[in-house]
């Protein structure tokens, strides 16, 4: 395929800031890709610049390295861009820019064979495609809320296909906002954000919800690097060592229906989140996002060390979707669990519905139902369903 013309724009994110929306053209056909950003990032994620330098990035030197260039598949024009940018870390073009381009370009590779996007993933990945489980944010806590809430979401996580599960979070998040009330204000990814006493009150509310509406359970991203402070992590009116958390988790998912767990501690206590697994690893799921982000190299230490059992998926972490299907394919080869997951800062675009769905991940979180960004995802995910019977 012969990339004909590349075109970078401005476009704003669900916090109203600029972000990167990239199209493509090759022949007659023409894919867009925009990408998302996090407020809260691991300090091991590729380099996000600021949306104009990426911009200008890709309308100057990626375009014109582009254009007139043939690539025989999108893996190749994927390590055309790391060559070109030439860092370890995607600093000098930026990954935003860097995976606008690499997410267009899958668009364009599968319009150009004929193929829906997520069938394209999952030839690409060597994966059985299927309907991932729904992790709703319910609740938004942390950066994502002013730490009204200590831990940065609280999630309904729903078991099923995506028609059968999403009317059933539908139900669950209204009444979940008639136990907390119309002057409940809304956080960063479309949950409801309030504020309550005790690190307990809010599991109390989401086990109430569990058990009105089957086939649910309660999943939590403490996101701990957030709460590390001096040593200890500081929640609510006090502090907890790594010991203590590693109590307060063990005394929560044994009261409450809890079936995941990410991030609970800093992304650099190893020793932690071993010992964290060791204790709890054959109850919960334990995923791990600043961790390894979604970075083979460090989803394989990971596994050397035991410290998780699942991986969050974010292809924004890593810059290219070919490294965000090598991180997968490694999280598959330790036998644990794929959970794909969108940004705080979205846009409309839908690759990640296509991509959990094309890699048969077994979650995947697109943010609250709060915002139409969000909603977007888990219609795509409802496209799919329907492209899939009807092959």
């Amino acid at each position: 395929m012969r990339i004909n013309t590349i075109f970078a724009r401005s476009i704003p994110d669900t916090r109203g800031r600029p972000t990167i929306e990239t199209t493509l053209t090759a022949d007659t056909s023409g894919a867009t890709a925009s990408v998302p950003s996090g407020k809260s990032t691991g300090e091991h994620e590729a380099v996000e610049l600021d949306a104009a330098r990426a911009i200008e990035n890709v309308n100057g030197e990626v375009a014109n390295a582009l254009a007139g260039r043939d690539f025989s598949s999108p893996d190749e024009l994927d390590t055309f861009l790391v060559e070109l940018d030439g860092t370890h870390n995607k600093s000098r073009l930026g990954a935003n820019a860097i995976l606008s381009v690499s997410i267009a370009a899958v668009r364009l590779f599968a319009l150009a064979d004929g193929v829906p996007l997520w069938k394209a993933v999952a030839k690409r990945a060597k994966t059985k495609p299927s309907a991932p489980r729904l992790f709703v944010n319910v609740m938004n806590g942390g950066v994502h809320a002013d730490f009204r809430l200590p831990f940065q979401e609280y999630m309904l996580v729903v078991e099923g296909d995506t028609s059968v599960a999403l009317p059933i979070a539908q139900r669950a998040f209204i009444k979940l906002g008639e136990i907390l009330g119309p002057e409940t204000p809304m956080g960063d990814e479309g949950g409801y954000a309030p504020a309550f006493d005790t690190i307990e009150q809010p599991f109390e509310i989401l086990a109430e919800l569990v058990e009105e509406f089957p086939n649910t359970s309660i999943a939590v991203d403490a996101a701990a690097s957030e709460l590390l402070h001096d040593g200890a992590y500081k929640i609510l009116d006090r502090s907890y060592s790594a010991g203590e958390l590693s109590q307060v988790y063990e005394n929560l998912t044994a009261r409450f229906p809890i079936s995941s767990i990410e991030d609970p501690f800093d992304e650099n206590a190893h020793d932690d989140f071993a010992g964290l697994a060791s204790m709890i690893g054959k109850k919960v799921l334990l995923v791990g996002d600043d961790l390894t982000c979604t970075n083979q190299t460090r989803i394989k230490e990971a596994v050397k060390r035991k410290e998780i059992n699942a991986v969050l998926i974010k292809p924004n972490q890593i810059g290219t979707v070919r490294e965000t299907i090598q991180a997968v394919q490694a999280t598959y080869a330790a036998g644990w669990k794929v959970i794909c997951s969108h940004r705080s800062g979205e846009t409309g675009d839908t690759f990640i519905a296509d991509f959990a769905y094309g890699t048969g991940s077994y979650g995947i979180k697109a943010g609250g139902l709060g915002q139409k960004e969000r909603l977007e995802k888990y219609a795509r995910l409802l496209a799919i369903e329907r492209e899939d019977e009807a092959v």
